[in-house]
């Protein structure tokens, strides 16, 4: 071929690729890998499962001036609306398999739902649950319980705190709600009435020891019934503080910012005071739903009359 040919071919060659529509070398995933993250407390097996992520107007939602929120959310990289993660907590125990929150289902939409897909993901089956702790009957806890009036758990026993069962499962209480708020009963009535009819629902009256290693501590505040759930094995503590909080980048600073989810912010802020001041002096792991996933850290003073939440790092559990 001569040389004139060569820069002929080229050159058409140059048009022909100017021509196509430029393609990437591989379409965008666009999802995430298997939402559960794995560790060890003493002898237990903690397995922070995740069921996704929900979009919060945090800026409308906490008790202080909008500007604020702004400034704390951008402080941490953040915006509004906030990607707020929704996490359960699996806990083997070796005697017993143990699980603190359900996650949304299908309750609050498209987002979320993914918990029961990690738990069977993280090497567990539904039916092998044994007990199911609810840390507040709000149906981002509780949604995932049951699917199409059939309890998802068919081997667990449910227990939650006994105000929250009398206040958000009494049709009364429904009745008299109006339009959305009906919702807010709806969502914990066809969670939980499969486990009541089922005779697998015990509610919780008073602190007490639900299992060798795992305690229950009424708080209230964000819920008349909100519990907490403080896990302990040879000489290591979890506490899985429920919604004590909600915004880690405001509320970890200045713990006395309330937000309007809470049925009592003023027992609710005590509660979280509280709770962080015990944590920063005691050291202790704590644990939440709605801390970023894997949704586990350590608190400290930051000397101002706030904290800093530590999250934990990658670790192989050993």
């Amino acid at each position: 071929m001569t040389k004139t040919k060569l820069t002929a071919l080229a050159a058409a060659s140059v048009l022909l690729a100017a021509a196509l529509p430029a393609q990437a070398g591989a379409p965008m995933a666009r999802f995430q890998a298997p939402g559960f993250y794995r560790t060890t407390l003493g002898d237990f097996e903690i397995t922070v499962l995740n069921d996704g992520t929900l979009d919060l107007p945090v800026d409308k939602l906490l008790k202080q001036p909008p500007a604020k929120t702004l400034a704390a959310l951008d402080k941490a990289f953040q915006k509004t609306p906030l990607q707020t993660s929704v996490n359960g907590f699996l806990i083997n125990t070796g005697s017993k398999l143990v699980l603190i929150d359900t996650g949304a289902a299908s309750l609050f939409g498209p987002t979320l739902g993914q918990l029961v897909g990690n738990l069977k993901a993280a090497g567990y089956k539904p039916e092998q649950v044994d007990e199911i702790y609810i840390s507040h009957m709000h149906g981002d806890h509780v949604g995932g319980l049951a699917q199409n009036e059939q309890r998802v758990f068919p081997n667990a026993i449910v227990r939650a705190g006994k105000l929250d069962a009398d206040y958000y499962l009494n049709p009364a209480n429904l009745d008299k709600a109006s339009g959305e708020a009906k919702d807010n009963f709806q969502g914990p009535m066809v969670s939980i009435n499969p486990y009541v009819k089922a005779g697998k629902f015990q509610p919780i009256v008073a602190n007490t020891e639900l299992v060798p290693g795992i305690r229950s501590y009424l708080n209230g505040g964000h819920t008349p019934g909100h519990i907490t759930y403080v896990v302990e094995s040879k000489g290591q503590k979890l506490v899985l503080l429920g919604d004590l909080l909600h915004v880690q980048a405001v509320q970890f600073d200045d713990p006395g910012v309330g937000i309007s989810f809470d049925s009592d912010s003023k027992v609710a802020i005590a509660e979280r005071k509280e709770a962080f001041a015990a944590a920063a002096k005691e050291g202790y792991l704590i644990g939440a739903p709605h801390l970023s996933f894997p949704a586990l850290g350590h608190v400290r003073s930051n000397g101002k009359g706030g904290y800093v939440f530590v999250p934990v790092t990658y670790t192989q559990p050993r």
